[in-house]
């Protein structure tokens, strides 16, 4: 158990059992009690003062200021998540490694980033289509937002994202946009 709140404290993105816990008669169990264990140090205060205090200054980089701005803006503002685009993977661990308090929905057209990003503290990742210019990319992360329940129609998302379009390790931009009640429509 200290193991893996010690973890947790540490801002390990993820934790893992091993040894005679990975091979015991109890496996659901051992993963349930993971899952309370991580779940408990995460609401301790204690725990977001540490996570702040080990926050690394964004790199001079746009994609790092980028990344930063969405986190605070999405805190000071209470929206319902921070949506990336992110096809080699950088733009959502970017935001991951800012630890915000908004959930973090991280689009990618690409199985295997969106796959192996599915580990990093705080990412739900979705494999969707890329969109097709600005306005399809709000609406699909607006959509994405409320079919995966993080935001329904109403509530404020913050979108990052390069433009443009498909061009990798470009993170340039950010948006706030409204969900609205068009977000059941049909979109991957």
């Amino acid at each position: 158990m200290s193991d893996v709140a010690t973890a947790v404290y540490e801002g390990a993105d993820a934790v893992m059992l091993s040894a005679e816990s990975a091979a015991g008669a109890f496996p659901i169990e051992a993963v349930a009690t993971m899952d309370r264990i991580a779940t408990q140090v995460e609401l301790d205060s204690n725990h977001k003062n540490i996570m702040h205090a080990q926050r690394t200054e964004p790199e001079a980089t746009g994609a790092d200021a980028i990344s930063a701005a969405a986190r605070q803006i999405a805190e000071t503002l209470n929206l319902a998540a921070i949506c990336c685009y992110t096809a080699s993977g950088s733009t959502g661990l970017r935001a991951a490694r800012e630890r915000p308090q908004t959930p973090i929905i991280a689009l990618s057209p690409i199985v295997s980033t969106a796959r192996r990003l599915s580990v990093v503290w705080g990412l739900h990742c979705v494999v969707s289509d890329d969109a097709y210019n600005l306005d399809d990319m709000v609406n699909r992360a607006c959509f994405i937002a409320n079919r995966e329940e993080f935001a329904k129609p109403g509530d404020r998302i913050i979108i990052t994202a390069g433009v443009p379009l498909r061009t990798p390790g470009a993170t340039n931009m950010l948006r706030i946009a409204y969900v609205g009640t068009g977000a059941e429509e049909g979109r991957r």
